[in-house]
């Protein structure tokens, strides 16, 4: 089931009866009052309260705000960050319902044995063990019935209360309410959707193979449709349960964590957003097993491309760096924000970092200061970023708990350097020289096209007929095509010299080594452009 949000439904007339029945909530816990301004919001622990009343929805939408330290004070967050995951267990009856409809057949007949006592039972699904009849062990993931009527429902009267609060209290437009509601139900359609989770599982699997210490239990297709997904048994035990018991194997464990993290976001623009102790499972011949995929995040290469700059800055604490990586994951509106300003701030949070403790060191928290820092000047952060701040502060709180002596920095030093190495390596430039020889003859051959229409037009007097901004967008397009040709231009001739230097009869001196570093200049050029073309085409649109 994959949660989708209908403008017709969120109309006020079919969301009235759950509206009205949340308003009676939100003034019983003092809520309404806070629309004065902070001085008249409740107290934490009964903000906390509201959303655990309001039920399914607001609780996980209650999770998503606690991510948001730019949005709500810090003991507003910490007390959000208290909302628990479980929910009451549903009966088998309920349960056998939900598989024979999604299914098609008898529970009996599907599995030659099935646990009537859930392994875990959160609130979008729980997860019962059970016997496939060739005798392989498997865990069976059901959803809740009712969940899609109930979270439209709620979508739609949280989306209509974010509208009429803002019409009355027009200082709420500053906090884009309706973006958040949105990339909320973005977050409920994937986490619902176990199509898109068994995908997840797929890519994740095929992204960390490389990895013998690490097994991603796989889908079992034939047991898997609609509300039902079957995967592989892991029968391993908590990570956090198996650090007392064998401390001195902590090291490899978390530099196995570290690398899955990484490996996964720069090489597959994903990332596992909820690694807690209870989906880090060790297996009994020492390996990781990594459960539960359906919350994850998604990065587009140049985000990707920025983070590791990111890390990268943050590491070897240069500022200057980390605020030029920081703005391009977040251009709109960076034009108008105070740089200096930033670059000071974020100056002082690395200055904070590199004097603790290496043991103390946290990404997570540098990149949480990086998004106060960016919401008082101005900066536009995306949702991803906050997600994936989120997903970091996790996994450090889980890594302090497994061995907090660990040098978690050091763990990240290492993993951005062979990351980095893989990048320049001779296979992959050479896959991205011929997408990049590709793009470059298309926009040669673009340019003289565009040269020849301006020109024409200018002859044929007919520039005054066309209107101001079509103008300045033709302009435009002219003016960055003969950008992009020069920058081909200077980049063919740098890897043409390089290439003649490397062919010279001498293996080895300094003909090879320059010449070598001659094709990568021109090879880092041609990035460049492209980054930059790439870039301009996205702020365009």
């Amino acid at each position: 089931m994959a949660v989708t949000l209908d403008p017709e439904k969120s109309s006020l007339l079919r969301a009235a009866p759950r509206l009205m029945q949340i308003v009676r909530v939100l003034v019983r816990h003092q809520f309404l009052g806070a629309l004065r301004g902070k001085s008249h919001w409740p107290p934490p622990k009964e903000f906390r309260e509201t959303f655990e009343e309001l039920g399914l929805t607001f609780l996980k939408f209650g999770q998503v705000l606690a991510m948001r330290r730019d949005l709500l004070p810090d003991a507003y967050i910490d007390e959000l960050e208290l909302l628990h995951d479980q929910l009451p267990a549903l009966g088998i009856d309920a349960v056998r319902a939900t598989i024979e409809l999604e299914l098609g057949a008898p529970l009996t007949t599907l599995f030659a044995s099935f646990s009537a006592t859930p392994l875990a039972a959160a609130t979008i699904a729980q997860v019962h063990e059970a016997t496939m009849p060739d005798g392989r062990r498997v865990a069976v993931k059901v959803q809740r019935p009712g969940l899609e009527a109930m979270i439209v429902t709620d979508i739609a009267a949280l989306t209509c209360l974010v509208a009429m609060g803002e019409k009355l209290f027009p200082r709420l437009l500053a906090l884009d309410l309706p973006v958040l509601v949105q990339e909320f139900a973005n977050s409920l359609n994937r986490e619902t959707d176990f199509g898109h989770e068994a995908r997840s599982i797929t890519l994740f699997r095929n992204a960390l193979a490389d990895i013998p210490d690490l097994w991603i239990p796989d889908v079992v297709a034939e047991r898997s449709n609609g509300n039902v997904m079957t995967m592989e048994f892991s029968d391993g035990e908590r990570v956090d349960l198996y650090a007392r018991q064998h401390p001195e194997a902590m090291p490899r464990l978390i530099n196995i964590l570290v690398r899955m993290m990484l490996q996964t976001i720069f090489e597959e623009g994903l990332f596992h957003a909820d690694p807690h102790p209870g989906n880090v499972l060790v297996l009994p011949d020492g390996r990781l097993s990594l459960l539960d995929f359906g919350m994850t995040g998604e990065l587009d290469e140049p985000m990707r491309e920025s983070l590791k700059l990111l890390l990268e800055a943050v590491v070897k604490n240069d500022a200057r760096a980390a605020t030029e990586a920081y703005l391009e994951m977040a251009p709109l509106g960076s034009e108008k924000v105070n740089r200096a300003a930033l670059l000071m701030d974020i100056k002082a949070v690395l200055h904070n970092i590199h004097r603790s403790d290496l043991a103390e060191v946290s990404i997570g928290d540098a990149f949480d200061s990086l998004l106060h820092a960016g919401s008082r000047h101005g900066v536009h952060n995306p949702p991803e970023f906050f997600l994936l701040t989120r997903t970091f502060v996790i996994l450090e709180a889980m890594i302090r708990q497994l061995d907090p002596d660990h040098n978690y920095l050091g763990s990240f030093r290492e993993e951005v350097s062979r990351l980095t190495a893989q990048h320049f390596s001779m296979e992959r430039i050479k896959g991205k020289t011929i997408t990049l020889a590709r793009e470059l003859e298309r926009l040669i051959s673009d340019a003289p096209g565009d040269t020849r229409r301006i020109l024409r037009r200018i002859a044929e007097g007919n520039l005054g007929r066309v209107q101001a901004p079509a103008v300045e967008a033709l302009g435009g397009r002219v003016s960055r095509s003969l950008e992009r040709l020069t920058g081909a231009i200077l980049a063919a001739g740098l890897m043409i010299a390089g290439g003649l230097l490397v062919a010279a009869p001498q293996d080895v001196g300094w003909h090879h080594h320059a010449g070598q570093a001659i094709v990568l200049a021109g090879i880092f050029w041609v990035l460049m452009v492209a980054i930059k073309t790439l870039r301009g085409e996205r702020g365009r649109r």
